[in-house]
C-alpha cells in the first residue's frame, strides 16, 4: 500500500515542524514548505528522514500563484501523488491595536493567511478530486472566535474566514471524497511571540487559559494527525480547537 505524502506549509518551526515529526512518525512521507529560513526547514527535513520517511523542502510564499504550483509539482515529481495538505503557513504582524496597524502588515496577513490557504486549497481540490480521496487540513485559531482585541484583530478576522472556507470546502468537496477540517489552537509556545515582539506572551498568558499552561507543538500535532487519519473518516467540515479550555 502507497505511503501518504501530506504538503504542510510553514513546515519549518513550530506547529508545522511538530506537525512533520507527527506524520512522519505515522508513515507519511512529506513536504515541507517554508518561507525563509531554510536551516530550520532542513533541520525539520532531518528529522522527518531520520524517523524512516521521505521529505523533499520547497521554498516559496503561499500567497504566490506560482509558489504554490511548484510546491505542489515538486511534491507530486518527487513523492508521488498528493494525498494530504496541511495549511499551516500563517503571519500575524507586530501586536498592537487596529488603529496602529500599518496597511503593510493587514496586506501581508491576509495574503498568506487567507489568499495563500485559498490558493493550496483549490491546487489540493484540482489535484484530488479526480481520484477521489484526499485530506486538507486548515489550521485555524482560537482567536476567530474571541477576536483577540489590542492584540491583532486582523489575525482574528483571517482565521475566521479560514473556519468559514473549511465548512463551505468541505460540502463542496465531499463528494469528490475529499475530508476538509481544521484545527483551532489556543495559546501555544513558540517562537511566533518572539516574532510578534513579545516573547514571554505565552507565560504572561498562561494564567488565562483554565488548564493554566501554553500548549505544545506537539499537542496540536496530534490533532492534525488524526483529521488527516482513516480515524476521522466520517469527520468533515469541523473546526476541532485544541486551546486548553479558552
Amino acid at each position: 500500500m502507497p505511503r501518504p505524502v501530506t504538503i504542510v506549509t510553514g513546515g519549518s518551526r513550530g506547529i508545522g515542524a511538530a506537525t512533520c515529526l507527527r506524520l512522519a512518525a505515522d508513515g507519511h512521507d512529506l513536504a515541507v514548505g517554508y518561507t525563509r529560513d531554510e536551516a530550520a526547514a532542513e533541520r525539520t527535513a532531518a528529522a522527518v528522514r531520520e524517523a524512516g520517511a521521505r521529505c523533499v523542502t520547497v521554498r516559496g510564499d503561499t500567497s504566490e500563484e506560482a509558489d504554490v504550483e511548484r510546491l505542489f509539482d515538486t511534491a507530486a515529481e518527487q513523492l508521488g501523488p498528493v494525498t494530504g495538505l496541511v495549511n499551516n503557513a500563517a503571519v500575524t504582524g507586530p501586536l498592537g491595536r487596529l488603529a496602529d496597524t500599518d496597511t503593510a502588515v493587514l496586506r501581508r496577513v491576509v495574503e498568506v493567511n487567507l489568499l495563500g490557504t485559498l490558493l493550496c486549497s483549490r491546487r489540493a481540490a484540482r489535484d484530488m478530486a479526480p481520484r477521489g480521496t484526499g485530506v486538507i487540513v486548515n489550521v485555524s485559531s482560537g482567536a476567530a472566535t474571541i477576536g483577540s482585541p489590542g492584540e491583532y484583530v486582523h489575525y482574528a478576522a483571517t482565521k475566521a474566514a479560514v473556519d468559514a472556507l473549511t465548512v463551505g470546502l468541505s460540502k463542496e468537496l465531499g463528494r469528490d471524497g475529499i475530508r476538509v477540517n481544521a484545527v483551532a489552537p489556543g495559546l501555544v509556545d513558540t517562537d511566533m511571540h518572539a516574532a510578534m515582539g513579545d516573547p514571554g506572551r505565552p507565560a504572561r498568558m498562561a494564567p488565562t487559559i483554565p488548564l493554566g499552561r501554553a500548549g505544545e507543538p506537539a499537542e496540536i500535532a496530534a490533532a492534525i494527525a488524526w483529521l488527516l487519519s482513516s480515524e476521522s473518516s466520517y469527520t468533515t467540515g469541523a473546526v476541532l480547537r485544541v486551546a486548553g479550555g479558552r
